[in-house]
């Protein structure tokens, strides 16, 4: 297969430029304050289906803006796709390939391996070129120069704490490893709240691999280099928020996405490779031992989290192009931009579950349940309790479903994106007393206070699929269905029927 639909984007202005282009970008000359009001604007174009957000006259207390600032940049999910380099038409033919690059089969002899040529070809894609005199390394700020109140960035809702780096990727790497070694080099999205004008939170989650990386450094003792990268091309973006096993470096299977080499220089002030075509990087180290209390913020969850603390980062450089563009967003209930993502990601790895699991039909994470806390799943079944081993499977073999905490299992004639159907099966093919499975004492995603511990309850499995076998004693119903004979009779005569209705209501 021909991996990209559309052109390698080496950096970020040149996704702007194709969404521009397609009229899928939309310059906002008004003034609009960073302060809520870009939240609200972003909001009711994201909820309305618009464009990118490309806001020439963005201001605060400190000002008018210095640099243009760009939201709602994966606003739609045919801009996600996009991002990726294909058509929404073949994210699922796209999430084939990352299944095969993830878990390949063997070659079978010169034919089959010519055969996966393009496969091939994107994994070599993905080894570095350095670049010596990088264009985001322009201009550079540093000591007494660094101050992120010169950077437009956003407070998002009211009752926020400071100013907050929506749309970072934070890259680290462990401790013993060369700085240019790029097969350990981690890149999550990490929200990072302002301090002051040298100084930030990084806030993450203790199984990611950001705060793996601390924990090691702290250990031993050192502060650990840190860059955070504000726009960069949207493969380097969308990688770092892909569920990659722990062994892919995101920075290498950016490559892969993008169809050409990652183009990396060495930070200004710390032992880090940034790549080459970024927007605006920070260097600086996150400290082995001060934390600050972060928060509240308004979250993917549609509710402030709680105040708690996490490392304070201290800036040493700010770097930049000569003409950066800021990158931002923001998260709350959803629709925002996290759970239009998290649409995409749902068919990008439904071919890697069907690996795992394949009787899998489809399955569907609702993004009103926040893209990950509850699960649909179709499945062929074919023997009793198999509704429930799916279950066990998905909580257990793949990584993404740890926080789900509800899995609804369907036949596979129901759809799983129509609320209506799964509400139909769940009438009709559930019974309380024998189809719910309750475990207790699972992880939990801490940012959930509905459970009873922080990081710690319960998940909920719902047969809803047909009973078969041991599973019932009672004869099950039959679906009603009308026959193909009568469905093709009535074909013939539709048009006809629908013409003579007057009032244009059926066609």
């Amino acid at each position: 297969m021909a991996f990209r639909d559309l052109p390698a984007f080496r950096n970020l202005r040149a996704f702007a430029r194709f969404l521009e282009q397609g009229k899928l970008l939309s310059r906002v000359h008004e003034p609009v304050s960073l302060v809520h009001d870009m939240t609200e604007v972003h909001h009711r174009v994201l909820v309305a289906g618009g464009p990118a957000l490309w806001f020439k006259n963005a201001f605060s207390e400190n000002g008018a803006a210095s640099m243009p600032v760009l939201a709602n940049l994966f606003g739609t999910p045919e801009r996600v796709a996009a991002g990726f380099g294909v058509n929404l038409s073949r994210i699922a033919e796209l999430g084939e390939l990352l299944a095969a690059l993830r878990e390949p089969a063997p070659v079978d002899g010169f034919k089959d391996a010519m055969s996966r040529w393009p496969l091939l070809r994107a994994a070599l894609a993905t080894r570095p070129h350095m670049i010596a005199r990088p264009d985001c390394q322009a201009e550079s700020w540093l000591a007494d120069d660094v101050d992120l109140a010169r950077l437009p960035i956003q407070t998002c809702w009211p009752g926020e704490p400071a100013p907050l780096i929506t749309w970072p990727l934070v890259i680290t790497r462990p401790p013993g490893t060369a700085a240019d070694d790029t097969t350990r080099m981690n890149i999550g999205v990490y929200r990072m709240q302002v301090l002051g004008r040298d100084r930030a939170i990084l806030r993450w989650l203790t199984h990611r691999g950001g705060a793996a990386h601390h924990r090691a450094w702290s250990r031993s003792g050192e502060d650990m280099p840190v860059a955070v990268v504000i726009g960069a091309d949207p493969a380097t973006i969308l990688s770092a928020v892909l569920p990659l096993p722990e062994t892919i470096s995101e920075l290498r299977f950016s490559g892969v996405l993008r169809g050409e080499r990652p183009r990396v220089a060495p930070a200004l002030t710390i032992p880090m490779l940034v790549p080459a075509d970024a927007e605006i990087v920070l260097e600086g180290y996150a400290s082995a031992t001060e934390t600050a209390r972060e928060g509240p913020y308004g979250d993917h969850t549609g509710y402030y989290n709680s105040v708690e603390s996490f490392p304070v980062m201290r800036i040493t450089a700010i770097t930049m192009r000569r003409d950066p563009i800021y990158l931002t967003t923001f998260t709350g209930r959803p629709p925002d931009e996290p759970s239009i993502i998290g649409a995409v990601f749902n068919d990008l790895a439904l071919p890697t579950m069907r690996r795992q699991i394949p009787e899998i039909v489809d399955v569907w994470l609702p993004p009103e349940a926040c893209s990950y806390r509850m699960a649909i799943v179709s499945i062929r079944k074919s023997y009793p309790g198999q509704a429930r081993r799916v279950m066990m499977a998905l909580w257990g073999m793949l990584p993404q479903f740890n926080y789900t905490k509800t899995i609804i299992v369907v036949d596979e004639d129901i759809d799983v994106r129509n609320w209506q159907d799964v509400a139909w099966a769940l009438a009709t093919r559930m019974d309380a007393s024998r189809d719910l499975t309750v475990l207790a004492g699972t992880p939990i995603d801490y940012l959930d206070f509905a459970s009873p511990e922080p990081g710690l309850g319960g998940k909920l499995g719902i047969d809803a699929t047909n009973k078969i076998g041991a599973e019932t004693h009672r004869e099950w119903g039959k679906t009603l269905q009308m026959s193909a004979q009568v469905r093709r009779r009535v074909d013939e005569i539709w048009p006809r029927v629908a013409a003579s209705f007057t009032d244009g209501a059926v066609r």
